[in-house]
């Protein structure tokens, strides 16, 4: 078994210095790599970028996360994701990379996603401009997070989303949001492709478990969901 730890939406700002990293002390005991599914700020500038490097440099495992909307805030994503990199934690945006953990390898491939909504109540790319661009994009990163876990050939695949690609983990949040939260064409490009697991943060309202209609687990961890630091799953 390879052993994930994911969390998500930790949001940190520059008052969080002191305060995350103290959680995350014992998590190389527990798992073999930590994922980060998005809003890892809470404005999306790259000093914030820098307190999470600064909170998370003693972590002795792989370290990788997707950007969230939170992320894109302050338009300085070039600036986010040096100040990551530079700090060991390796961004995924339509990229893929793997790991290996003593016999086996781990494959993981990431996108932000987009929203759009799921099955009977969805947007169409139709009408205005901007309507169009806003489900062009849900099918930009969708494709590209297909042809991402496509070109990975590991023992295990992991999917690192921030935004969901099922309604499963959005209940307990408001209907209406479920457009802004969310695409099934996301978990369509989980199926095309294959995965073990996806993991998505996003919905502080919603529910850990979920699946995509072809069996793959997908898992919410957003912080304000798992109640705690970080959530360990077991997979392969």
């Amino acid at each position: 078994m390879i052993r994930v730890a994911a969390t998500a939406d930790v949001h940190v700002g520059a008052d969080s210095r002191g305060r995350l990293g103290p959680h995350f002390e014992h998590v190389a005991e527990h798992a073999d790599v930590l994922l980060i599914g998005g809003d890892l700020t809470k404005c999306g500038t790259a000093d914030e970028a820098r307190v999470l490097v600064d909170e998370l440099s003693d972590v002795p495992i792989p370290r990788y996360a997707v950007l969230g909307n939170h992320d894109h805030h302050a338009d300085e994503v070039e600036k986010v994701v040096a100040v990551l990199e530079g700090g060991g934690i390796h961004v995924l945006e339509g990229s893929h990379d793997v790991v290996r953990i003593a016999d086996r390898t781990l494959g993981l491939a990431g996108v932000k996603g987009f929203g759009g909504g799921f099955p009977g109540a969805f947007a169409s790319e139709f009408g205005e401009s901007e309507m169009k661009a806003f489900v062009r994009h849900t099918k930009d990163v969708s494709v590209r997070l297909r042809e991402a876990l496509s070109a990975l050939d590991t023992d295990v695949r992991v999917a690192v989303l921030h935004y969901s690609p099922v309604e499963e983990t959005l209940r307990g949040e408001r209907l209406e949001l479920y457009p802004l939260l969310g695409s099934y064409l996301l978990g369509e490009a989980v199926d095309l492709a294959g995965a073990d697991l996806v993991v998505h943060g996003h919905a502080h309202n919603g529910s850990e478990h979920g699946a995509t209609p072809g069996g793959t687990a997908v898992r919410n961890v957003a912080q304000p969901v798992i109640g705690s630091a970080y959530k360990v799953y077991a997979v392969g």
